[in-house]
């Protein structure tokens, strides 16, 4: 009885090896059978074939006679399997255990400046700085939402928006009239360009790794600077939410 390549590949990436897996095959197709016939109908070398019939007993593939001569027979492929995937969560909870032990406090213990970073920025000065830091680094993809307070920022955009790199799509949402942005549908590199009523805050995000957020009304009261995935991630979330419920500008 001969199986798929794919089905082979599958038993071995379930630990089993290959002398075993045709050990397996040819009870399934004989039944019980002694560790002789085994050997001679599944090709295995009989100094090997008691080893390879004890490997599959333990894995819970294969179950024996409890008298001489012995005989083996299979375990249902489906409770065989079953049972090697008990034994893998088995596994997995003490490899789990063993590296929240030992790795995690030395991830804990690492130096400030390797973990994600999360930075108040104060002072137009900083924050145009790094504005201009995220944007050149931005390799893909530049979400930016603007709230009203931010239409002075960008209207001034060419300075900033000339760190782009010609790769990056850019995604703008404004908040506001339509007719206080017309100025942004002649900004080249804004890819789509959306408007929405109000906005609390606005931000940049790029390439969904780093963020600038800035938070307040009518000016901006808060911006913070983070490249923590949980974090960036949600801001980007956040982001599209807005963005589908946002007009067409």
């Amino acid at each position: 009885m001969s199986i798929s390549e794919n089905t082979r590949n599958t038993l071995r990436e379930m630990g089993l090896n290959a002398y075993e897996i045709d050990a397996y095959i040819v009870l399934l197709k004989g039944g019980q059978m002694t560790a002789m016939e085994i050997s001679r109908e599944a090709s295995v070398p009989y100094s090997k074939i008691y080893e390879v019939l004890n490997s599959l007993k333990q894995k819970g593939w294969v179950k024996s006679s409890e008298s001489r001569p012995f005989k083996y027979y299979p375990v249902p492929p489906v409770e065989a399997t079953a049972f090697t995937k008990l034994g893998l969560e088995d596994k997995y909870q003490s490899w789990e255990s063993t590296i929240a032990e030992e790795l995690q406090p030395l991830y804990e213990k690492r130096e400030l400046v390797e973990r994600p970073d999360m930075l108040i920025l104060r002072g137009q000065q900083a924050v145009l700085t790094k504005l201009e830091e995220v944007l050149t680094k931005a390799t893909k993809e530049v979400m930016i939402a603007a709230p009203e307070f931010a239409r002075i920022i960008l209207s001034s955009t060419d300075p900033l928006m000339s760190r782009l790199k010609k790769t990056v799509t850019v995604k703008l949402m404004v908040a506001g009239k339509s007719k206080d942005w017309l100025f942004l549908k002649k900004v080249p590199v804004v890819s789509e360009l959306r408007i929405r009523d109000h906005m609390f805050g606005g931000g940049v995000i790029a390439d969904g790794k780093e963020a600038m957020l800035f938070l307040g009304e009518e000016k901006p009261s808060l911006v913070i600077w983070s490249n923590h995935v949980g974090l960036v991630g949600f801001a980007r979330e956040y982001f599209q939410f807005l963005w589908d419920s946002s007009a067409t500008a």
